[in-house]
């Protein structure tokens, strides 16, 4: 449904004769003063239509407010304010585009899913979710408003999974050539800490886009060797979804950059800013913020671990799953019973069969929630209760080593590395043609 900007309308109420009323020079006896004209008060108005959907002042409003407050949070210098209402406009249409493509396509998220992802959430900032709750509202920041947008975030990371990262497909012979170059790096690689500034093209863009566009990229790497802070550069000009975290990518080896940086990077010194890069995409200006090296063939830290998994549901309570969680960890630690058999009672895992056994774990290898309690725990030990998106554990550390990759794991870890190379390129690909085949009409400087 199409929405619809409000209009308060303000009339005075219609004079009437009143008793005693001597008529003005030419007025008729009887006849009605005339009225005042209506005062108009604006309470919102659309600053953008994309498809069947509107953006409003107000929403841009609230999204440029807490932006401005991400930005002082980490230190970052704000941009003009019309350049930053501009960067905020395109990423609202970028992301009303992709909404209206996920509810189209029947992506829903279930309201336990977006309770798990919101408890996840606060749990990331050290809180419980009543305390983060708490700190949000402290902040401006509506919890009802703050969950409908972990909503929107889950829809288009489903959506991006679907139309981006599935269709990805990665052959034998690029792990094979992948591979080699590595052997011929003698195993050692550079990784970089980056930022950067994107000006995305239109998909058809004609020459006119084209330079602006080249401008637009031309005038942030001035302003980034004037001095400006680079951070502040990013917020101000890049299209890229991490522009208001300063244009951060952060650390990434070599070989999962695209060959457009890693050919700008070699010349480049710590600190120092690229020219302008042009790609499919658009064009770039990448900031070298750190360099490091890193020996593909050092022993790698393996933990062989088990674990009981409690799945919770509309009959298992979260309290409940963690109240048989911890009368089993009672069970094992003071009374002797076996963890393998347990978990083949217990466990809703498909190790269960197994006694929970999941075999030699790489860093990675499992959710970050699981991994960080796993790495805590010695040789031997139970954990605790964890909670992860898959519902409640316990884990035991079995054994750990380290110890160098087998061959399948080295093609395992190649064919994801690659295919997260490609994932960044392609899904800048396809919002540019979600972007220009959706239809979207700017009223930001209506009045």
């Amino acid at each position: 449904m199409v929405l619809c900007a409000a209009l308060a309308w303000h009339a005075a109420a219609p004079a009437q004769t009143q008793q005693g009323h001597v008529p003005r020079p030419g007025e008729a006896a009887g006849q009605a003063k005339p009225r005042p004209a209506p005062r108009i008060e604006l309470v919102d108005r659309i600053v953008a239509v994309v498809g069947k959907e509107v953006v409003t002042k107000s929403e841009l409003d609230e999204r440029r407010d807490f932006a401005e407050r991400q930005l002082r949070r980490q230190g970052i210098p704000l941009p003009e304010r019309a350049l930053l209402e501009r960067q905020i406009l395109d990423r609202l249409i970028i992301d009303k585009a992709q909404l209206q493509l996920a509810r189209d396509s029947g992506i829903r998220v279930e309201e336990v899913q977006l309770d798990r992802a919101l408890d996840r959430v606060a749990e990331q900032n050290h809180m419980t979710l009543p305390q983060f709750r708490q700190a949000l509202e402290k902040d401006g920041v509506a919890f009802a408003r703050f969950r409908e947008e972990v909503r929107q975030q889950i829809q288009m990371q489903r959506l991006r999974e679907r139309e981006v990262d599935d269709r990805i497909e990665v052959s034998d012979a690029e792990i094979d050539q992948y591979l080699t170059d590595q052997k011929a790096g003698a195993g050692a690689r550079s990784e970089y800490n980056l930022s950067h500034v994107l000006v995305r093209l239109p998909e058809q863009a004609s020459p006119e886009q084209i330079e602006a566009a080249r401008k637009k990229a031309e005038k942030a790497r001035e302003d980034a060797l004037a001095g400006v802070d680079f951070a502040k550069v990013a917020a101000s000009y890049s299209d890229a979804a991490d522009a208001l975290s300063g244009g951060a990518i952060g650390w990434r080896g070599e070989d999962r950059l695209p060959e457009l940086f890693t050919g700008a990077l070699h010349g480049m010194k710590v600190g120092e800013v690229s020219g302008v890069l042009r790609s499919p995409g658009g064009f770039h200006v990448i900031k070298l913020v750190d360099r490091r090296g890193a020996d593909e063939g050092a022993p790698v830290q393996q933990t062989h671990a088990r674990h009981i998994l409690i799945r919770t549901s509309e009959v298992v309570s979260e309290a409940d799953a963690q109240r048989r969680l911890r009368d089993l960890r009672e069970r094992i630690v003071t009374g002797g019973a076996d963890f393998a058999e347990l978990a083949r009672t217990n466990s809703a895992d498909g190790s269960a069969s197994q006694g929970g056994d999941l075999g030699w774990l790489l860093p990675g290898d499992t959710v970050p929630d699981f991994e960080r309690a796993m790495n805590a725990l010695k040789v031997g030990e139970v954990s605790q209760p964890v909670k992860s998106p898959f519902g409640w554990h316990l884990i035991q550390v079995i054994e750990r080593r380290a110890a160098g990759l087998s061959p399948e794991r080295r093609r395992m870890q190649a064919r994801q590395t690659i295919k997260e190379r490609k994932s960044d390129e392609a899904y800048q690909d396809w919002l540019r043609q979600l972007r220009d085949r959706t239809y979207v009409e700017l009223r930001l400087e209506d009045k």
